[in-house]
């Protein structure tokens, strides 16, 4: 399986001619959703749904399916037929690709902003995007979509759930609102995230591909 990182927090998974995106929002490029199969969205904030783009894509594509929430199924309405409502425990295959959903809600932000709903997926048993949570899935897996940067999080809790989570790898996302000071930063930070074990923990340019 191959794993492209996107802008911000939006990834393309590849195997067997298939193409799985997850979390295109406004920030993933303008080629997010080019040539996808299938595309899971964790969360209706518009860094991780660019909702007038991927009703676009479904528009264009009759065979293409989501599978999220359901408040950001509503905002896909149009295509309602093609979009799946998914929650905590639930498990489907998308485009080939074995899915296990984890988690109900977004971090807080604060108190006096409403908490959304908030789906982590699991893509084949090996990858996790926990969207814009602390999630620990129930199962452990090898390969981590950590957030590393959000009005959400804190370094510290950032560094405690990559350790508990203790994945053999983790590729740093929700990285969009850094300059190259923050992102400089970010990455010393993964490598105190990563010192008890010294598993792989690196931020990949949007574009980058790695073989998992």
């Amino acid at each position: 399986m191959r794993l492209t990182k996107l802008g911000h927090a939006c990834v393309r998974l590849e195997k067997d001619g298939a193409s799985l995106v997850i979390d295109p929002g406004v920030w993933s490029g303008p080629d997010a959703l080019a040539g996808a199969s299938a595309i899971l969205i964790t969360h209706e904030h518009v860094d991780h749904l660019d909702a007038p783009a991927v009703r676009a894509a479904l528009a264009g594509d009759p065979g293409l399916q989501v599978w999220t929430n359901a408040a950001v199924a509503a905002q896909l309405a149009d295509a309602a037929e093609r979009v799946h409502v998914v929650g905590h425990g639930d498990t489907f295959t998308a485009a080939g690709f074995d899915i296990g959903v984890y988690g109900q809600q977004h971090a807080l932000i604060h108190r006096d902003i409403p908490v959304v709903a908030n789906s982590g997926f699991t893509v084949d048993g090996e990858v996790f995007h926990p969207g814009d949570s602390l999630t620990v899935p129930e199962d452990r897996i090898t390969t981590l979509l950590l957030p590393a940067n959000a009005p959400w999080l804190k370094v510290s809790e950032m560094i405690d759930y990559a350790r508990e989570v203790a994945p053999r790898r983790a590729y740093a996302i929700h990285d969009g609102l850094l300059n190259a000071n923050g992102l400089g930063l970010m990455r010393s930070l993964l490598k105190v995230a990563a010192a008890p074990t010294g598993a792989e923990y690196a931020r990949l340019e949007p574009g980058t591909t790695v073989e998992i």
